[in-house]
């Protein structure tokens, strides 16, 4: 069992940055890929970002590629979303998961995958 917390979420001025972080509980985190995604008011829930296990391999939907860093420190059980140069269309409640993975490589972005949901943290850019 992973239960995992984030924080950091709240309001920002478009072109702001924002820093969210994820603790996960246990002594098995090293063996989880990690993900953030987010959903919107009236939008479904969408892939942000992965990081694999080793940390080594990331991805990130186009929409945010060049503005957020997803990254990991397996010593502090943790992972972090980096967002900067934030727009209104950033707005969403944003949940880091995680999806136990056998390789430490892979990365997982398919969110059917993901074994652990955290009760997310809002995140609302204003115009």
């Amino acid at each position: 069992q992973v239960q995992l917390v984030e924080s950091g979420g709240g309001l920002v001025q478009a072109g702001g940055s924002l820093r969210l972080s994820c603790v996960a509980s246990g002594r098995t985190f090293s063996l989880y890929a990690m993900g953030w995604f987010r959903q919107a008011p009236g939008k479904e829930r969408e892939f942000v970002a992965a990081i694999s296990r080793s940390g080594d391999s990331t991805d990130y939907v186009d929409s945010v590629k060049g503005r957020f860093t997803i990254s990991r420190d397996n010593a502090k059980n943790t992972i972090a979303l980096q967002m900067n140069s934030l727009k209104p269309e950033d707005t969403a409640v944003y949940y880091c998961a995680a999806a136990f993975e056998s390789w430490p490589m892979n990365l997982v972005t398919d969110q059917d995958r993901y074994d652990y949901w955290g009760q997310g943290t809002q995140v609302t850019v204003s115009s």
